[in-house]
């Protein structure tokens, strides 16, 4: 059976070879491998064998199109960095020599392992660019690529074994295991197998198999063994076998083979030169390796990675975040930035040199750059990275990238008849989001979210919030909206009445900059308005940029309803606001003192409740919600403190202690009236003052425009 194993492994080679000559793969009959321990017991016949088979051979070395790489991956969750980027050093390796990438799945995890995960995992491998030249969905001449379906070597191999004295089948107990290793940590010593039927009774262990008891298949770890690799990141590496690990297992009693031997299996049959893979794998070399000896294989060389870290220093983990490829994925990085930055993760070129196309990562990849200590994931900079790469697509590129994402992003596009939004890379939409966003954005999910903000009007919020109060204290700012309200009505705005296809920045141009002359107006007196009025931000891409975007939304079908607010609509808003003012003198929304405080600024002279009295403080607070809370505030918690002179006054004239000063005097605290309840009507608030039988309601007079005012109760 083993005879017919290596005979057709010897035939695929054979025919894989061109002119039928045979392939100078890492599979090597028993007389050609190289001694991988030693045995210090020359009376046993294996040690014998040992010594006898020791002898010089070819370098294990592969170049160029010799070389063959392979990532391994469990199907039993996503595809971690850790793994994208075990994957990205096999495939650059592989790449940079014209050599072959392999994709096997190691599925022998039953319990765990799905179709699923697996099919996750190639999406992301594709998604990254690391593309493969054998596997499970492309075929080859080493199948098959996944563990579950190459059973029947795994028995050839442990038949192999057992035949030759290499492994022994055991028929312990796991009861009897379990009391040898309670006993080993009462000791203190670490529990290693006793080998109890490493030299059985041949007669006894074949009337046990007759008689179906259950057993395992174990190696039989030679005395004295120690295997040495010369690790391309951590050179020379050894172990003594014998006292690490004991006689360990092949075969479970199902049947199914463990991990070790499996791998072991599957880098001989299939060829492999060299293994690139984590450092947390490095331990499982050693049984391998014995595996590898045992079969007359010889070994691949390794290259083990140090671990990635959060930032806290810890193994990265969910718990720091965005751990898997398909997270950064949606999360808007972009697969050339992905494989910047894993590249990155333990190994560089030896220059400053940060930012690499994929082409140029290639050409500079060498397994011996890579560093033997641990790295640190970083996500601002990964965020750096995937910026630079944004910044060095063409709008064309970027484009095709953001079309899906734009299609299909919640709260902007409504799902079509098949599907998301049928949005083109082409589309005038999307080469406005590209110019407005890209030099702007950190991920392509913030181009939607620009996307999102443009197309929206937060002018009352952000007046309300107080960002834009430098802009209101000007004092002029109702000027400037009553002059856009007034080009909109008279057909002068752009991007309001006519088709908006015709709109273009340039009129958008042409007319603040004639909206200037007008006002007399300029730089950051006009721009700035302009921008609160018509985009109501105060930062964020050009304006005319934003007004085109929003012109050509305006026109679009499939937009969710209420997804963007038109020019038109903005212009009407902003009347409402403006004529909300009434013709009550403009003035900061704080106050503005005389004279001047350091760097010429002016002085700003904080209102007090007696303020809310007069018809322009009742204007301005009307338009500051946030202003007329803090007075409200202030006069609640008798924290406002009457001016000098008034107080000099007070304390003469018996009023309240300690200089405080009723806010709005006797107005505010003697003129309580029973409210009442009335409709809702809209009118102005000439009077307030706070209800004498509740701290949370307050008493207001209403002018309604009839003969006398109404009294109501607010919880203001």
């Amino acid at each position: 059976m083993a005879q017919g194993l290596f005979s057709r492994v010897a035939l695929l080679l054979a025919v894989a070879a061109p002119g039928g000559m045979a392939l100078q793969a890492a599979i090597r009959p028993r007389a050609l491998a190289p001694a991988l321990f030693r045995s210090t017991s020359a009376s046993r016949s294996f040690g014998k064998k040992v010594q006898s088979r020791r002898r010089a051979i070819m370098d294990m070395s592969a170049a160029g199109s010799d070389v063959r790489v392979r990532f391994a991956p469990s199907p039993t969750g996503t595809l971690h960095v850790g793994g994208a980027r075990t994957a990205l050093f096999n495939w650059l390796k592989a790449r940079k020599e014209g050599g072959k990438f392999i994709l096997r799945i190691e599925d022998t995890d039953l319990a765990r392992s799905t179709r699923e995960s697996e099919e996750s995992m190639i999406a992301d491998l594709r998604w990254l660019g690391l593309d493969w030249d054998e596997g499970p969905d492309v075929g080859g001449d080493f199948g098959p690529y996944r563990q579950s379906e190459r059973s029947h070597i795994y028995k050839e191999c442990a038949d192999k074994l057992i035949a030759e004295g290499h492994a022994y089948p055991c028929f312990a107990s796991e009861e009897e295991l379990e009391a040898q290793r309670a006993e080993a940590e009462a000791k203190g010593e670490n529990f290693v197998y006793p080998g109890t039927w490493r030299d059985a009774d041949p007669k006894t262990v074949e009337e046990k198999i007759k008689n179906g008891d259950p057993y395992v298949v174990r190696f039989k770890v030679p005395p004295g063994a120690r295997v040495e690799i010369n690790d391309l990141v951590r050179g020379q590496v050894g172990w003594d076998a014998e006292a690490m690990v004991g006689d360990f297992i092949l075969l479970r009693s199902s049947g199914v083979p463990v991990y070790n031997f499996c791998v072991a299996v599957d880098d001989a049959t299939m060829g492999i030169t060299h293994v690139v893979r984590a450092e947390e794998h490095l331990s499982n070399t050693l049984r391998q390796g014995l595996v590898l000896e045992a079969l007359g294989y010889r070994m691949p060389t390794y290259a083990h990675a140090s671990l990635i870290l959060g930032e806290d220093r810890s193994k990265l983990s969910k718990r720091h975040g965005a751990t898997s490829v398909d997270q950064f994925k949606r999360e808007g990085f972009c697969r050339e930035a992905m494989i910047n930055y894993l590249a990155g993760l333990g190994w560089n070129d030896g220059t400053d040199k940060e930012i690499y196309s994929v082409p140029e990562v290639i050409s500079a990849f060498s397994i011996d750059r890579i560093v033997n200590s641990p790295s640190m994931f970083d996500m601002q900079k990964l965020k750096w990275v995937n910026s630079q790469h944004v910044r060095a697509y063409t709008p064309e590129a970027l484009g095709a990238l953001l079309a899906p994402l734009l299609a299909s992003a919640s709260g902007l596009f409504e799902d079509g008849e098949f599907g998301p939004h049928p949005l083109q890379p082409s589309d005038k939409f999307v080469n406005l989001v590209v110019s407005a966003s890209q030099d702007k954005i950190e991920t392509l999910q913030d181009a939607v979210s620009l996307a999102k903000t443009v197309l929206s009007y937060p002018f009352l919020a952000t007046v309300e919030s107080g960002a834009a109060d430098e802009i209101l204290n000007e004092g002029d700012f109702k000027e400037l909206t009553s002059a856009l309200v007034a080009a909109y009505d008279a057909g002068s705005l752009p991007g309001t009445h006519e088709d908006p296809a015709a709109f273009s920045e340039e009129q958008w141009k042409g007319f603040v900059k004639g909206l200037g002359k007008e006002l007399g107006r300029k730089g950051k007196r006009l721009f700035h308005p302009v921008r609160l009025a018509v985009t109501g931000t105060m930062s964020g891409p050009d304006v005319g940029l934003q007004a085109s975007l929003v012109s050509e939304a305006s026109t679009m079908k499939g937009l969710v309803t209420g997804a963007v607010v038109p020019l038109s609509e903005r212009m009407e808003l902003l009347r409402s606001w403006t004529e909300a003012k009434g013709n009550c003198p403009e003035q900061p929304v704080q106050g503005a003192g005389s004279g001047s405080g350091k760097g010429g600024k002016k002085k700003k002279k904080k209102l007090l409740a007696r303020d809310v009295l007069t018809s322009a403080g009742l204007e301005l607070l009307g338009a500051n919600p946030r202003e007329l809370n803090r007075i409200l505030d202030d006069f609640r918690a008798g924290r406002e403190k009457a001016p000098k002179g008034e107080k000099e006054a007070t304390k003469s004239g018996g009023g309240a202690k300690g200089g405080e000063a009723a806010a709005g005097g006797p107005i505010l605290e003697g003129l309580a009236a029973e409210a009442v309840q009335m409709d809702i009507r809209v009118g102005t608030i000439v009077k307030a003052w706070p209800h004498p039988d509740s701290d949370k309601l307050w008493c207001e007079e209403i002018d309604l425009g009839e003969p006398e005012p109404r009294t109501i109760c607010s919880g203001l």
